[in-house]
């Protein structure tokens, strides 16, 4: 009969109903049939239900007849018509949008925005507190921070990420994310109100001093960790809220519900309202930091400003979890490409196994850990000279305040350029620029530390002196590369993982973020602990640090390279699926009675096919 068309259309037709079909069992001669078809059609009828139906077949000179080519041309308005009804009309289908951005990408992005500025907030304040607890805290300094982070910090992160990838295979992501914030918010609100007002009881500091006696000085860093066990603790929660509610809560469902043009848009500007957060909550440290210096004597000042920031923390935190239910109740998932390649359930070394046989994962992974190891070789120096700066718990916090909001504002002018720099040179030169802030400025701090003495008499004239400039080009060394992580690295990395399969993307980012992050940390602290056993010092092991720190950002240089090429084939290629998935639903085949053979019955055709539409 005349051509069949994919059901799109005005008027939708079913090629045979059920009274032709009973009509073409009695087959007509070929010389009929070409009769028919190539000069008479049929009459139409709308049924109730919608749909129309043929009437016999009569030659009646009233009725319609369509030359070839007026079949032709009707064709031809029959595949237009297809094509408008599967794109819609152009006018009344068109999504709203506001400022020229869709309703519904504003719902999603305006919230992750939201959420993202409570978690910086969260961590802002959690970062600056629990360097202020294990720095200044009786029987302990800046030393511990590195035993602290290869002995505690990493073994509690490797066993967040294999009970995380056991939860991953068991639960849904919905239940898994509130799995996992919810015991941090129950604990950042325990330690201000329960854990820190009894830490004189529950700190074995009799012990530790004889231990102490007893082993020497040299194991102060040990036992300094168990001294001020409750402290350190906070400490690490602290470091797995940015490892784990940053990284994986927040963008394993950024990426979730975002597609990667969204991402490439807005992924840059979700910084502009985190860096927001680190102004806002570098200035709630100084605030309560100011507020101690004004409390009558006998009060433990620290003690109330603790309470009154882990109650914002806790605040926060269910703010982030209401924000969470709101998207996932209201914002409608994108669809992604349904060629991906399906992988089974793996047990927890099958997945490590599967991780370090990609090399698409091992370079993203080279990344994480090199930042790790790089700010780690300069942080941990810079603190050691701020301590000896700044000594009160006082001083130390009201600092790390206002080295916040001058980290929020410096990312936030970054955050600005950065969306020029991802359009305009691409994902690999953003992934490039911050191992090249971080060795230049690391190159600095190291050389005014190394050669201080010429400098001395222009640092005088400044009207400062050596430890103390020494301590602000430090913070000027922090400030860049944080602000460079946070506006170029990190949409970097997280783009990454948009193209890879679902099974990957939630298993490989639970061990790239959890495991990878805090090992670049604990490796720049083993090399440390190793330069100190070995030429005494931190500041003797200085230039030899130097020498490391370039050996790992001009390997943090070559993975970025290698995962630049691996990214943009992945991209063309689901670039690609997600056109022929597009084609393929725009398709209309014709099947047209002329490419029958003569002697093909009708009553062969299929008895359940598409409606036609005129």
């Amino acid at each position: 009969m005349e051509g069949l068309i994919q059901p799109r259309g005005i008027l939708s037709l079913p090629t045979k109903p059920i009274g032709a079909r009973r009509t073409l069992l009695l087959q007509p001669s070929h010389a009929l049939k070409q009769r028919l078809f190539t000069r008479n059609l049929p009459p139409l009828s709308i049924s109730s239900n919608g749909h129309s139906k043929f009437q016999s077949f009569h030659p009646n000179p009233h009725k319609i007849l369509i030359s070839h080519r007026e079949r032709n041309r009707g064709f031809i308005c029959k595949a237009e018509a297809a094509a408008a009804g599967e794109g819609g009309d152009s006018t009344a289908l068109t999504p709203p949008k506001v400022f020229g951005v869709e309703v519904t990408t504003l719902k999603k992005i305006i919230p992750l925005g939201l959420m993202f500025f409570c978690i910086l907030f969260n961590y802002t304040i959690l970062r600056d507190t629990k360097d202020v607890l294990v720095v200044t805290a009786k029987g302990s300094s800046a030393e511990i921070i590195p035993f602290l982070k290869t002995w505690v910090n990493l073994p509690m992160a490797i066993g967040f990420m294999l009970l995380y990838t056991k939860l991953s295979n068991v639960l849904s992501k919905k239940a898994l994310f509130y799995t996992v914030i919810v015991p941090f918010i129950a604990y950042f609100g325990a330690f201000g109100f329960v854990m820190y007002p009894l830490s004189s009881l529950i700190h074995p500091e009799a012990l530790a001093d004889k231990l102490l006696a007893t082993l020497g000085p040299r194991f102060m860093g040990p036992l300094a960790i168990m001294r001020i066990w409750s402290f350190c603790l906070f400490y690490v929660m602290a470091e797995l809220w940015g490892s784990v509610v940053v990284s994986v809560l927040f963008w394993g469902f950024a990426n979730q519900i975002t597609t990667v043009d969204e991402a490439k848009k807005f992924y840059p500007l979700f910084g502009l309202g985190a860096n927001v957060a680190l102004i806002f909550s570098g200035r709630t440290v100084k605030y309560f930091s100011n507020m101690r210096k004004n409390l009558g004597p006998g009060v433990d000042g620290w003690a109330v400003s603790l309470k009154a920031m882990m109650s914002i923390v806790v605040g926060m935190g269910l703010a982030i979890c209401f924000l969470y239910w709101w998207v996932n109740r209201y914002v409608p998932l994108p669809t992604r490409s349904k060629k991906k390649k399906a992988k089974p359930q793996m047990g927890t070394m099958e997945s490590l196994k599967f991780l370090v046989s990609s090399p698409y994962i091992r370079d993203l992974a080279t990344l994480v850990v090199a930042y790790g190891i790089s700010i780690n070789l300069v942080e941990v120096t810079w603190k050691s000279k701020l301590k000896a700066q700044f000594p009160s718990p006082n001083e130390y916090s009201a600092f790390m305040g206002d080295f916040s909001t001058c980290t929020g504002i410096a990312t936030f002018t970054m955050m600005l350029l950065s969306q020029y720099v991802f359009d305009k040179y691409g994902w690999g030169v953003a992934a490039k620029i911050t191992p090249t802030v971080l060795l230049v400025t690391g190159v600095a701090f190291f050389s005014l530390i190394l050669f201080g003495g010429p400098f001395a008499p222009l640092v005088a004239k400044l009207g400062m002196t050596p430890l103390l400039a020494a301590v602000y080009v430090g913070a000027l060394q922090n400030i860049f590369s944080k602000s460079a992580k946070y506006s170029l690295f990190d949409p970097c990395k997280e783009m990454a993982y948009i193209p890879l399969d679902e099974d990957t993307k939630v298993k490989g980012k639970a061990a790239i973020d959890v495991v990878c992050n805090p090992l670049g940390k604990s490796g720049g602290a083993l090399i440390q602990q190793f330069m100190i056993l070995t030429f005494g010092s931190l500041a003797s092991s200085t230039p030899y640090l130097g020498v490391i720190l370039l050996g790992i950002v001009t390997a943090w240089l070559a993975a970025a390279k290698s995962l630049e090429g691996q990214f943009n084939t992945l991209m063309s290629e689901e670039e690609l699926e997600k056109e022929m998935e597009r084609a393929s639903s725009l398709k209309i085949p014709v099947v047209s009675q002329e490419d029958a053979s003569p002697g093909e019955s009708t009553s062969q055709l299929p008895e359940k096919s598409a409606p036609t539409s005129i």
